[in-house]
Formats: C-alpha cells, sequence, structure tokens
C-alpha cells in the first residue's frame, strides 16, 4: 500500500494528518490519519487518533474505532475480481479474473435475463453503510443503467419503522432533529430498546447519570448506569408508552396549549389509550404501575425532556406503531421543538441516515422524495437527463424482494453492495435458498464475506480510508469521508464499478466515477426536496464540522434543529396518530417456552464480516445470555454450549449466566454465521407500513448442546478465502474513466462552540508480553495524564479488551502508587462505570499500565475517560 499524493500531504518534511471519520456506527466519530511507526508499519499502514474536537465524540472511541485501521492490512482482503471456475456452477471454486472479464460476464448475462423476463428481473441490494454519493449513484444505476424497479437496502431491516412513524407524525425523518450535544441540556433523557454504553460508548459522555432512564428487557450496561431501568417484556413497548400516556391524561400532566397550537388528531389518540389502564398495562408488559407512575411524572416534572427510541423498540411487526406511540406521548407533553427536548431515534449504521435518503429505497428518488410523485419524477429526470416515464414505479421491499427470487416475477439476478445479507437478513436459511436459485449473484465487497461466498462474480472494492465522499450521521450532519491511502491490489472504488458497468451495458453517459461529481449531482436532485443538500459544499463541510440538512441555499446556515417553529406538514402541525398494542407475530408456547431477542455487542459490528478479523475485539463469542433460573430449569452451566431452536430453524452459542435479564428471555448477538447465526431463528413477520421484519421477538426453545470445550460446535471467524488470490496486473485505465481526487486541505474547524466540560480519553491498542500479574509494564505516554493544576478531574469509565487466552489486568495507578485494578478475561472485555471514584486534585499523575502473566502475549483495547472540572 502506498500513501497518495492527495492523502497524507507533508509540511516541511512532517506528514500532515488527514482528518476523517470513523468507519462504523451512525456517530461518525473524527479521528485523524497519519502513517504509522516504523514499529507498526508491518500490521497496519496508517496511524489512528482521535478528533478531540469533533461535537459527536471529543476524543473518545469505542475499541472498534481504535482498531479500524487494522482492516486495512489484513491478509485476507480482496484484491482482484474472483469468478467461477465454471460459469454458471458456484460449486466450482472461485479464481481471479480481470476487471474486463469480470464486467463484461455480468454485463452480458443482465442484458440476456432483461431479454429473457424484462427489466424487472435484475435487482440490486445496497447498504447503510455506503457513502452518499454511492447511495445515490445506486439507485440512479438501478433507475437509468437497469431501468429496474427491484431496489433496496439493508437499512429497511434497521430505520425503516422510525422513519415510517416520523413521516406520518413529523412530515419528515431525521433521526436526531437536535445535535446529540443537546443530551447533556436536557433534564431527562429515555432511552427506549437502545444501549449505546455498547453500540456507540463516546455517546455516553453526553448522559448524566442522574438523568436518564433505560427501558430494555435486558440491565444492560447503559441500563445499569441509568437512574431508573424498566424492563418490560419483549414486544410491549407500545403498550407500555400508551400507559404512560392514559396516565398523563388521567392526571393532569399534558400540555394542552402546545396540544392546541402545534398537533392535530389529539382526541382519537385521548380515546384510544383511554383503555389503558395501570394495571392492564402492567400485566401486558410486566412493568409494575409504581414504575409507571414514577417515570410519567418525572417526564412532565422535567424543564426539559428528550425520549429516544431504537431498535429494541422499533424491530418488531408493529414497530412503527410503536415509534408512534412514544411520538404521541412526547406530543402530549410538549416536548418537539422546544430547547434541550423532544423525540428523536438513534440511526445505527454509519451512513444509515444519508443511505435512506437519496435513492435506495424501493420507493424513494433523491432528497426524501417519492418515487410515485409526478413532481419529484419530473425533477429528477430533469438533473439526470431523462423522460420522466422512463423512470420506473416503486418495487418490493428488502425482504420481499430477496423472498420472492425463484418464484414468478422474481428477480433472477441480485447485485449487492456493502451487505452481507446471509447473515443480516431474518430467517437466514430460507433467504439463503432463496440466493442459491438465482441466474446471476455478484457481490462488491471488501472481504469474502458469507454472501459473497455464494456469489458467481466477487468484486473487490475500496474501504473507508481509501476513498473520498460524504456520510451523514445520527443527527442529520453531513460529513467529508477523506482518502489518506491507495487502494491495495485492483480494488476499485463502487462507483468506478458502477460507472464501469453502465459502460458496458450502453448508459455510461449518465455516470461518473468522480465523487465530488456524483455529489454535485446529488445536491442538484436533492434540492427542493425534504433532505435538500442544495447549500452543502464539501468546501463547507469541511470549514463547519458539518452541516446539518435540509439546507436549501449556499447563504443558509443549515438547520441543526427542526421544529423550533412548525412542522413540515401541509397543515404546520405534528399529527397524533392512534395506535393499539399487538402481541408478537409469535407468542412461546409448550413446545418453545422463551422469547428470543437480538442485538449488537460492544465489540462487534453488523454482520461481524469486519470486526471478526480484529483479534482485539474477539470479546465472548457467539454467546447466548440466560437467566440463571431459565438455565437450571434447563440443565444449563456457565460456558455451556447450548442450542436455540425456532420454527424456522437452529443456532448454537456459549451460555453466559446472570441475573440482568428477564428469567423468560434469552438474548444473542447477531453478528456471527454459520452454526451461529442469530437470523436463522428470527421472524420475518413484517410490519404492514414499514415492511421492517420482527427481529426483536419470537418464540425460542433453549437445549443443553454440549460442555465448554466443544466449541467446534459454534461458528466464530467470518468466511476466508481457500487460497489468497494471485494479483493480477492492473490493465491501464480507459481515457477519462480514472477517478479524479481532490486534494485534502486541513479542516479550519470553527471554535466558537462552546463545551460544557473538558473530556480527556486514554485510548488505545498496544500489543503486551506478561512479566507477572505483579509487575505491570506501562503502556505508553498516551496512557498518562496530569491534572491541571487548579482542576479536578472525576474519572467517569473503564472499558477494556483482551485478545490474549489468559486473564490479564489494566492497572490505573495515581502517582505511581496503584489506585484501582481492572481484570480483563481471557477473550473478552469489561466495562466499568466508575463514577463513584473520589475527585482527583490538580497535580495528580494517572497512569494506565498492563499486567498479565509471565509469557502471556496478546493485544489489550483500553478506553478510559475522565472529566476536568
Amino acid at each position: 500500500m502506498t500513501v497518495p499524493s492527495a492523502g497524507l500531504q507533508s509540511m516541511g518534511g512532517v506528514p500532515v494528518a488527514v482528518p476523517t471519520h470513523c468507519p462504523y456506527c451512525s456517530l461518525q466519530c473524527g479521528i485523524e490519519l497519519s502513517p504509522a511507526s516504523d514499529q507498526d508499519r508491518g500490521r497496519i499502514p496508517l496511524r489512528l487518533a482521535s478528533q478531540t474536537d469533533f461535537p459527536t465524540n471529543r476524543g473518545g472511541l469505542c475499541a472498534k474505532g481504535w482498531t479500524a485501521a487494522e482492516l486495512l492490512a489484513d491478509p485476507e482482503r480482496l484484491l482482484t475480481p474472483l469468478v467461477r471456475s465454471e460459469a454458471g456452477n458456484r460449486r466450482s471454486p472461485l479464481r481471479p479474473a480481470t476487471w474486463e472479464e469480470a464486467l463484461g460476464y455480468v454485463a452480458d448475462r443482465i442484458l440476456t435475463l432483461q431479454a429473457e423476463s424484462g427489466r424487472d428481473s435484475i435487482g440490486c441490494f445496497g447498504g447503510g453503510g455506503l457513502t452518499n454519493e454511492k447511495a445515490y449513484a445506486f439507485g440512479k444505476f438501478a433507475r437509468v443503467a437497469l431501468r429496474t424497479s427491484a431496489i433496496d437496502y439493508n437499512g429497511r431491516f434497521c430505520m425503516s419503522s422510525a422513519a415510517s412513524a416520523g413521516n406520518k407524525a413529523f412530515g419528515i425523518d431525521r433521526g436526531l432533529p437536535f445535535p446529540l450535544t443537546d443530551l447533556a441540556g436536557a433534564d431527562l433523557v429515555v432511552l427506549v430498546g437502545s444501549n449505546p454504553a455498547d453500540t456507540m460508548p463516546p455517546a455516553m459522555q453526553h448522559l448524566d447519570p442522574a438523568k436518564f432512564v433505560v427501558i430494555d428487557p435486558r440491565r444492560t450496561a447503559t441500563a445499569a448506569n441509568a437512574a431508573l431501568h424498566l424492563a418490560p417484556r419483549p414486544g410491549t413497548d407500545l403498550a407500555l408508552a400508551n400507559g404512560l400516556l392514559h396516565l398523563a391524561i388521567r392526571e393532569d400532566l399534558v400540555d394542552l396549549e402546545y396540544i392546541r397550537t402545534r398537533t392535530s388528531g389529539f382526541e382519537a389518540v385521548r380515546a384510544r389509550v383511554a383503555s389503558a389502564w395501570p394495571d392492564r398495562v402492567e400485566s401486558i408488559t410486566g412493568v409494575a404501575t409504581a414504575d409507571l407512575r414514577s417515570l410519567i411524572h418525572q417526564l412532565a416534572r422535567a424543564g426539559s425532556a428528550i425520549v429516544l427510541t431504537a431498535r429494541g423498540a422499533e424491530q418488531h411487526r408493529n414497530g412503527t406503531d410503536t415509534a408512534q406511540a412514544w411520538i404521541n406521548l412526547a406530543l402530549a407533553l410538549g416536548l418537539p421543538g422546544r430547547p434541550f427536548s423532544g423525540y428523536g431515534t438513534i440511526t445505527g449504521q454509519g451512513n444509515g441516515q444519508g443511505g435512506r435518503e437519496h435513492g435506495q429505497k424501493a420507493d424513494q428518488l433523491p432528497g426524501y422524495r417519492r418515487l410515485d410523485d409526478p413532481a419529484a419524477r419530473a425533477h429528477v429526470a430533469g438533473v439526470w437527463g431523462i423522460d420522466p416515464d422512463e423512470l420506473p414505479q416503486p418495487g418490493l421491499s428488502a425482504f420481499e424482494m430477496l423472498d420472492r427470487i425463484g418464484r414468478p416475477g422474481g428477480v433472477r439476478a441480485l447485485l449487492v453492495l456493502a451487505s452481507n445479507i446471509v447473515v443480516s437478513a431474518p430467517d437466514a436459511n430460507r433467504i439463503a435458498d432463496r440466493l442459491a436459485a438465482l441466474d446471476l449473484l455478484v457481490v462488491s465487497d471488501i472481504f469474502l464475506s458469507e454472501t459473497a461466498a455464494l456469489a458467481d462474480v466477487v468484486l473487490p472494492t475500496t474501504q473507508w480510508a481509501e476513498e473520498e465522499g460524504t456520510m451523514t450521521n445520527l443527527e442529520g450532519r453531513v460529513l467529508r469521508r477523506r482518502q489518506a491511502i491507495e487502494p491495495p491490489g485492483q480494488a476499485r472504488s463502487d462507483l468506478r464499478i458502477l460507472a464501469d458497468l453502465a459502460t458496458a451495458l450502453g448508459r455510461g453517459r449518465y455516470f461518473s466515477a468522480d465523487p465530488r461529481t456524483m455529489y454535485d449531482e446529488l445536491r442538484r436532485a436533492s434540492a427542493g426536496g425534504i433532505a435538500d443538500y442544495a447549500g452543502i459544499t464539501w468546501e463547507r463541510i469541511e470549514a463547519e464540522q458539518g452541516v446539518f440538512w435540509p439546507c436549501p441555499t449556499l447563504a443558509h446556515p443549515g438547520t441543526p434543529r427542526l421544529f423550533t417553529d412548525g412542522f413540515p406538514t401541509p397543515d404546520g402541525r405534528a399529527r397524533f396518530i392512534p395506535v393499539d398494542h399487538r402481541p408478537p407475530a409469535e407468542n412461546p408456547d409448550r413446545d418453545f417456552p422463551y422469547v428470543l431477542t437480538t442485538g449488537r455487542t460492544s465489540t462487534q459490528y453488523q454482520s461481524g464480516s469486519q470486526t471478526r478479523r480484529i483479534g482485539a475485539l474477539d470479546g465472548a463469542g457467539p454467546v447466548a445470555q440466560l437467566h440463571r433460573d431459565l438455565a437450571r430449569s434447563n440443565g444449563i452451566a456457565q460456558d455451556d454450549m447450548v442450542r436455540l431452536r425456532t420454527r424456522r430453524g437452529s443456532a448454537t452459542f456459549r451460555a453466559v449466566l446472570d441475573d440482568s435479564i428477564r428469567p423468560d428471555t434469552v438474548f444473542v448477538p447477531f453478528h456471527y454465521g454459520g452454526a451461529s447465526t442469530a437470523n436463522a431463528l428470527t421472524d420475518p413477520a413484517l410490519d404492514p407500513s414499514s415492511r421492517m421484519p420482527a427481529f426483536k421477538a419470537c418464540a425460542v426453545a433453549v437445549e443443553r448442546a454440549g460442555g465448554p470445550d466443544d466449541v467446534h460446535l459454534m461458528t466464530t471467524r467470518p468466511a476466508a478465502l481457500p487460497q489468497r488470490p494471485v494479483v493480477l496486473p492492473t490493465p491501464p485505465a480507459p481515457t477519462g474513466s480514472a477517478t479524479r481526487r481532490t486534494t485534502v486541505r486541513q479542516p479550519s474547524h470553527r471554535k466558537d462552540r462552546a463545551m460544557s466540560s473538558k473530556n480527556h480519553f486514554l485510548q488505545g491498542v498496544r500489543d503486551f508480553v506478561g512479566h507477572g500479574l505483579d509487575k505491570p509494564e506501562p503502556l505508553g505516554p498516551e496512557f498518562r495524564f496530569e491534572v491541571p493544576d487548579g482542576s479536578v478531574a472525576q474519572v467517569l469509565y473503564f472499558r477494556g479488551g483482551n485478545s490474549g487466552a489468559e486473564l490479564i489486568a489494566v492497572v490505573l495507578l495515581r502517582d505511581g502508587v496503584p489506585m484501582r485494578y481492572f481484570p480483563i478475561g481471557a477473550r473478552s472485555d469489561t466495562h466499568v462505570p466508575l463514577r463513584v471514584l473520589e475527585d482527583i486534585d490538580g497535580g495528580a499523575a494517572l497512569e494506565l499500565q498492563v499486567a498479565a502473566p509471565i509469557g502471556a502475549t496478546g493485544s489489550v483495547v483500553v478506553d478510559f475517560g475522565l472529566v476536568e472540572v
């Protein structure tokens, strides 16, 4: 790998760090990339550091973020196109091919299949990790190059229910209608089905432990820090919200003036929740009436309050209605549009917000326009230079498109970008069978994912530090992704892949491989739409640490806070909508007596295709969290292998027993494939509005499958290449097709934003060699902090991970004397809230060191947060 001149520049012989953003979740934490030290260069090509002044993370990163640079030098990286040795036979091995051969084969098969079965016989499946430029280009590619209606993306499995509810109630879907930093100013924050302490740890610095409430069936790391934790049965969050609204109305806690002047439809909702009596809600949810009353009075008394929902509440067959129920409650209390108040939803994927705005969805055009709106079709067709009648009509949602493969009217070929369908789709065995029925499966990826391993053609693409573009984070803040390093081998940007394929299909004149060209076209296409980017240039993004949409003109300041003056609905009012609780599609019975729910862990991300390759993130692996009473009744001990069975399939996990989960509920992570595929179990019942599958609740049976040593029963590693493909010589690029890169400049960050506190983080990844648990060794100068004179420091938390095979300890020293030990188990991780420690006065020197058994080796991930007062 080489460093491009457009990336890591030099000033006086000293390389200038490239500011960019973490490749993982929707926080899009600010980071900087610079050349790795001579010592590390063999393992990673770049050194990664956090941006201390970026608002969402303010210097913090999670373990995934700190280790992200390791992906750039992974030995399993795809470096050349791969095709089947015997065309059309997916049982034959993959072999290296030239780009000309691979794209030529794909184009020929597409043209043949469309001639036989029509344009809609070709489908496209995108991802919430694509840059805005790629997501835009992919939607355009489907409708202009392929002229097919068959396109959707994995965000349908993530944000669609909250998006549907937001559009109905507010006339707009932006996850957070305010900056993340507003959380720190709220008197109370209610998190419904969200666990940011594990899924986005840097966000926790914006939450005061005394001022937030968690609603979750598990006592998660977030719930453990909360002032109040309510643990409802999975799938009953809607009943809980209706019960709270019932109490608010009955006890005169609603804001009648706000309701009268800023909303419509309240009387219908009042009538609907009249039957949500507290004792009835308690019988449905398992949450005590006293806790319901305590929470609603806290919300009503708060001078400012925010309600946030996430996937735990939304990934149900009634997920849209559940989000709407919490919106109804927020509206009744007069929260949306008030300072440090409102309703929001926490976007998951890195570009989960931008990825759902510009055309990847089956019914959508850029700017969040509707594909069935004649005016929207005319505007976008004008930007694209085509006749509006050439645009297809809306197609099927993600699961419906996949489930129809191999049936009349189903797609015969599928192009997949940035998605690992085999692991992430519900009823995964059924979907794998459907994919096998395709005449052509083409996957673009950076690794041979479980889905890519099934493909006819695999195309190697660039990853985050190798490309230019923009992302839109959970706040609606548009950010710049910058290139810092050349892509390896023959890897190409998805933009170039789409442009080259469009050329092979005879539609190349409509496409460009240059990200800036595509972004400027996106701005024109989105102009006047709900998600209007017209006034957001790359230069503004760099100068202002991102710009919030909508931003219709260059003179417009952007919109950090929505709803301050009204709602983008026809009458300017937010809409109350009556909703009723419905039980999950599956309820426990004698054969399947428990409830299964799924989610993320602190050390893995999405389908795990990236994070499972990083040793420091091994963590506990695929585990099933069981209450001790449930385990005891099924003869299961700690670390036993357990087999989970539902009506769709079975999967095997290692048992973890504790009392932080309901006795009737089982939790498993969805990051693993093979024998530990959680989505082999999940229910594909769809929400009637959003078409979201019911990932979060289904009936399950539990049985012991083996002892702690029977690890062969699980699958922990991602798919791997059977052998390292030979990298073929790169052919010269056709004239005019090379991607133009723009020079990366140091951003002129604005410094006029005040911070409520000064946070410090001792963070990083270090290899260790043990000299004895009683002989801690320094981790390095970046793991030292001296409290400035005249200040006081308070320790917030410790989070650590251990890739080694033996228990280790991270030691906190104060002025050279051990103050606290943090043990981390073998191939495990830990999170410890530390707000009980005493104040540390100015002049004190803090340091973190690592202690390990003699001869023990591995990597330790350290994330230690403190605040200077």
